[in-house]
């Protein structure tokens, strides 16, 4: 007797066979992008770590960082020097030649101290940075990226300048790991370029630094001796010395503090200090120029000088923005007094009443 259900050894075709694969092969294409998704995941953790270490962290600097310059034995100074951030001296006390110090003065005292443990730490941290390339033996004409690089004994920019490129990285870390000795040339330059920022530019110094007359520096200097900076350089950063002097020669120091996702700029009393355009001038003689800043009086050795700090960049720019919406204003009520005198005067002269022409009688 034959039914209409087929016996069991027999194969599926045509659409039957079709309905058949179909759970099969959803349930293929299921896996597939499962294993796709956790490919993708494993690549992009792959990508962040490879990111991750392509990218040195910056070096903290704790209560140094609002040192402009810190000394261990003792701080000279010729010259009319300006520093914009503070001055400390830790376990020396004599801080000659009346620097013009805009932030604080702390000499042997607690603050101090702290700064340069701070500081020690600090040091230590960009020196155990594992290194990324060689930085040679003389800077100048290079171009260096983000990372950690090491000069073992001593490195030299002997003359041009040495760019710093973050490639559009605001938050671009460049440290230097420098065996011995760091040394630039008269008139040489470290430039930042493609968002690089100053606060983010760090050279430990295994001996001492010495920085040519008239080179425009950039970065935190971390030397285990002596720095040294010759006549009429400018340092945008910090000159900070764990064991020995700081020497100072008509210097300008600003401060090297972050700006926020955008590259860092100084403000304009900075920069006419830097350009040598302060209040007052200055004065060039040969190729060197000096910076006419002249300091008030001498700023005593206390535990806490009384100078206030500089106005921060917000601050300033909301002057700024504050002082042109009053120049607007007093603009616009002036022109509407004129319109006003304008007006009253026309309305003066239609109202007045028309004088009839007499002339006087005469009889002969």
């Amino acid at each position: 007797m034959t039914t209409g259900v087929p016996p069991k050894h027999e194969s599926l075709t045509g659409d039957s066979l079709a309905v058949s694969r179909r759970p099969r092969l959803r349930a293929d294409a299921r896996t597939l992008r499962i294993a796709l998704l956790a490919f993708a995941g494993l690549l992009s953790s792959m990508l962040l770590a490879t990111s991750a270490t392509a990218a040195p962290a910056t070096v903290g600097l704790g209560t140094a960082a609002s040192f402009s310059v810190l000394g261990g034995s003792t701080i000279t100074n010729t010259g009319p020097t300006t520093m914009f951030g503070d001055l400390g001296l830790a376990p020396g006390s004599s801080v000659t030649g009346a620097p013009h110090v805009l932030g604080q003065t702390h000499v042997s005292d607690a603050v101090a101290i702290e700064a340069k443990n701070a500081l020690t730490t600090g040091y230590n941290d960009a020196a155990g940075r594992p290194s990324e390339g060689s930085a040679g033996t003389d800077l100048a004409g290079q171009t260096f990226t983000a990372g950690v690089r090491t000069a073992s004994s001593s490195l030299l920019l002997s003359s041009g300048s040495v760019i710093l490129d973050a490639q559009g990285d605001p938050n671009a870390v460049f440290i230097f790991q420098i065996g011995s000795t760091l040394i630039t040339g008269s008139n040489t330059t470290v430039q930042l370029i493609n968002g690089a920022q100053a606060c983010n530019v760090f050279w430990q110094v295994g001996s001492s630094a010495t920085l040519g007359t008239g080179t425009r520096f950039v970065g935190t200097v971390m030397a285990a001796e002596t720095i040294t900076a010759n006549t009429a350089a400018t340092i945008h950063g910090r000159l900070l010395a764990q064991t020995a002097a700081v020497n100072l020669d008509t210097n300008t120091i600003t401060q090297s503090n972050c700006a926020i996702g955008a590259t860092e700029t100084a403000t304009p009393e900075e920069t006419a200090a830097l350009e040598g355009t302060a209040t007052g001038g200055g004065s060039t003689t040969g190729t060197t120029t000096t910076t006419a800043v002249t300091p008030t009086t001498a700023v005593p050795v206390t535990t806490s000088a009384v100078t206030p700090a500089p106005a921060s960049k917000s601050t300033v720019n909301s002057r700024r923005a504050a002082a042109r919406r009053a120049a607007i204003r007093r603009a616009r009520r002036a022109a509407a007094r004129r319109r006003a005198r304008r007006g009253a005067s026309i309305r003066r002269t239609q109202a007045r009443p028309v004088r009839p022409n007499v002339r006087g009688s005469f009889t002969g």
